[in-house]
């Protein structure tokens, strides 16, 4: 039997993340659970927007988006990062990311999905702006970007490198978005069409399960067709599984790779035989995959 992943969620009604895929079934991704998993096959286009792609156009193993040129392009319509909704009548949310010394993002949610996106980016440490329409917030994310001087995104393996080096003391984690947010505070103009909020920091190292992290873990490159990942779960930030493979050896796995292939189960004990990065480059009826 055959799987197709639509990557990890964090839905607040489970309280731990969890692995999704095609067709609504879900995977609790708790510590200490024993994953293995083998790629079947070539990887091909997820499709975009709840559209299978036409083409099953074939997709780098390494791309971390499973869509062909296409589909990439329909997906940004209708897309709120690439203003595709101006009208959309839900109240938004603007907040600060920390993600490690020095990586800090301002960023826009919808209000109904609450921390949901700052889970899934793998932010550490947040803490709310402001709220209200999306437009408002779109251009409060721009001008704050500006003032505060922060980027629009933060890479992937920038995060990894700092994630098990962290500060241990949360009130430490946070000094550098209560600073941002009192700074924000004082940028004029968008408390006008913003309703500010308090800094009310929120960490998610226990989430996350930073203190069982090891430096400098080797990371899943790309899943080729036969190659097999498998291992116990440490832990889960973001999109990213941290595995213990043997006695003592740590390797991450962006499951965002997974997207476009197809699983079939693999023995636990079986370990990795797909191409790794160093950390600085970077039967029957189932009910699930493991």
């Amino acid at each position: 039997m055959t799987w197709r992943c639509t990557g990890v969620a964090w839905p607040p009604e489970a309280r731990i993340p969890v692995l999704r895929w095609e067709g609504g079934r879900i995977s609790p991704l708790t510590p200490g659970k024993r994953l293995g998993f083998r790629a079947d096959g070539e990887r091909v286009c997820a499709g975009a927007r709840g559209n299978p792609c036409p083409l099953r156009a074939g997709v780098p193993g390494r791309a971390v988006r499973a869509l062909c040129r296409d589909c990439a392009g329909l997906d940004r319509i209708g897309s709120v990062a690439a203003d595709g909704v101006p009208d959309d009548p839900r109240t938004y949310r603007v907040y600060l990311a920390w993600f490690g010394p020095g990586m800090v993002k301002v960023g826009i949610t919808a209000e109904e999905r609450g921390p949901a996106r700052l889970l899934e980016q793998g932010a550490v440490v947040f803490s709310w702006l402001g709220r209200g329409p999306l437009m408002a917030a779109r251009r409060t994310e721009e001008v704050l970007r500006s003032a505060l001087g922060v980027p629009d995104r933060i890479g992937y393996a920038d995060k990894r490198a700092v994630r098990p080096v962290l500060a241990a003391d949360p009130v430490e984690r946070a000094v550098e978005v209560e600073e941002l947010h009192r700074r924000a505070l004082g940028v004029g103009g968008w408390t006008e069409t913003l309703h500010p909020l308090p800094y009310e920091p929120v960490d998610h190292a226990a989430a996350f399960g930073l203190d069982r992290l090891v430096p400098a873990a080797p990371v899943v490159r790309q899943l080729v067709d036969g190659g097999a990942v498998a291992g116990t779960l440490v832990a889960v930030a973001g999109p990213d599984l941290h595995l213990l493979v043997g006695e003592e050896r740590q390797v991450v796995l962006d499951t965002r790779l997974l997207a476009g292939w197809s699983l079939v189960g693999a023995d636990p004990a079986g370990g990795v035989s797909v191409p790794l990065a160093d950390a600085a480059r970077s039967g029957g009826t189932q009910d699930g995959l493991f």
